[in-house]
């Protein structure tokens, strides 16, 4: 058992019989009344986003976790399989359980979050960016556009969709954010 006072960012904790991670968090000292931790919290287990506030030093239950550095190898219908880089491991893990899932090239690399106690997986980290090859897209014309951040939607090799500037065309690399499925910029090559 912890108090509010080690409440950081990343901190995993047991809350309201779920695992959660804090995202965000705020210590509050108002001129009149007690202390409290105003915190934003993830499920581990269903990605949803809750706000919550602590009393001052009040008992929170801190959940031991690993990070493991992990590759993709492929997807059936068990699931997305991964392998562990150090131990050469395979697992297999829901597809749910990641956001962006179809962002995913085979051998790219990820971080798994693991409860330390029994070895479940928790949650799947992508890396922020992510390069990929536009394998469709409709020719962009020039005169189509009545503002300057014109979109157009594209298919990249993963066969996930997104949206791209009209000047992206069928095998540009384009970097996209995995946050937000967001084009970031085309990939020089």
């Amino acid at each position: 058992m912890a108090n509010t006072s080690e409440i950081r960012n990343g901190l995993c904790i047991e809350y309201s019989n779920d695992i959660y991670s804090v995202v965000e968090f705020q210590h509050v000292k108002p001129g009149k009344g007690a202390a409290f931790v105003r915190t934003k919290l993830k499920s581990l287990t269903s990605g949803k986003v809750i706000d919550n506030t602590f009393p001052a030093s009040h008992k929170i239950d801190i959940v031991r976790v690993e990070r493991r550095k992990m590759q993709f190898l492929y997807a059936d219908d068990q699931g997305l399989n991964f392998m562990d880089n150090e131990s050469f491991e395979q697992i297999s893990i829901q597809e749910k359980m990641i956001e962006n899932a179809n962002l995913m090239k085979e051998g790219s690399d990820i971080e798994v979050l693991f409860h330390a106690v029994d070895e479940r997986p928790l949650s799947v980290d992508l890396p922020q960016y992510v390069e990929l090859k536009v394998t469709y897209t409709e020719p962009g014309v020039r005169g189509d556009t009545s503002s300057t951040n014109v979109q157009k939607p594209a298919t990249v090799e993963t066969g996930a969709e997104i949206r791209v500037p009209l000047f992206v065309n069928e095998g540009d690399i384009v970097k996209v954010d995995t946050r937000n499925r967001a084009y970031v910029e085309r990939v020089k090559k």
